[in-house]
């Protein structure tokens, strides 16, 4: 009998602190899962409570970016719409004041009004109501020189011009802001005041476009009356003389030509050339 029990309690003192701890570890284990699921639980409502600001929020952010697209996109718009406009304006003028049938081309016209319209917005030339074009596209020949009243919608003055004498014979086709070039330079002007010179009455001219003619004033290029250009020497020769670089025109007009633009308009001496229309900041502006 005591040999039993004591075998009995024995067992019963060797195996009661085991099972304890299964017991406790397994009480410990599962107070952890509850505690974790609580946790993940939580943290997925608060993912929940969150989400709709992550939405929000991802949403202002598009929205941002959108609007910084949207500012970048509109200086194109606006440059199409303009061009557009532009477009319309000069059709209508080119048709209204019937100038193709005085021979000047809707091209020389287009670049010509961009420019004027350039100038007038950067307050480069003071006045609005004259533009003058010099179509050198056109043979020496021709009355290639227009005045245009753009208020009162017609052309002032139509007549001849010359170009330089380096810059071609009949036709002008080669073109040069360098001085002692005796060539013709294209581009924008501004016209200034007026002085008698060794031709009579004059006109200074100032060249906008660096590179292309702002050496005009250096070079002493102004407009002037001639001899050696209009009806009268045509009379007597193929095409009308040549300048050093000057538009000279035909003495009997000088005076009235030189009083219509002078103070402050534009002045454009035009050529087709695929170089010039590429580089002129005005017409790219």
């Amino acid at each position: 009998m005591v040999t039993g029990t004591c075998t009995f309690n024995r067992s019963i003192i060797f195996y009661k602190p085991y099972r304890l701890r299964t017991v406790q570890l397994l009480k410990i284990q599962t107070l952890m899962n509850k505690i974790q699921f609580k946790i993940s639980c939580g943290i997925f409502l608060s993912l929940l409570t969150l989400a709709p600001s992550l939405s929000r929020a991802d949403n202002s952010t598009r929205k941002k970016s959108s609007k910084v697209y949207s500012h970048r996109a509109r200086p194109r718009a606006h440059a199409s719409f303009y061009d557009a406009a532009l477009a319309v304006e000069v059709d209508s003028l080119y048709g209204c004041i019937d100038l193709k049938s005085m021979g000047l081309s809707e091209q020389a016209f287009r670049y010509a009004y961009k420019g004027y319209k350039y100038l007038l917005q950067h307050h480069t030339i003071s006045r609005s109501d004259v533009i003058s074009i010099c179509d050198f596209s056109q043979s020496s020949r021709n009355k290639r020189l227009y005045v245009v009243d753009l208020e009162q919608k017609k052309v002032l003055i139509n007549t001849y011009v010359a170009h330089g004498r380096r810059s071609g014979s009949e036709f002008a086709h080669s073109f040069s802001n360098n001085p002692e070039s005796h060539k013709s330079s294209l581009g924008f002007y501004r016209t200034e005041e007026t002085y008698y010179g060794d031709h009579g009455l004059a006109l200074k001219i100032n060249g906008l476009e660096r590179g292309i003619n702002d050496k005009a004033a250096k070079r002493n290029i102004v407009v002037h009356g001639s001899e050696y250009v209009g009806s009268d020497f045509l009379r007597m020769n193929r095409f009308n003389g040549r300048s050093f670089g000057c538009p000279a025109v035909p003495s009997s007009e000088t005076s009235e030509l030189i009083q219509t633009i002078k103070n402050g308009t534009c002045l454009f001496i035009y050529y087709p050339t695929k170089k010039y229309i590429a580089k002129s900041k005005i017409l790219n502006g």
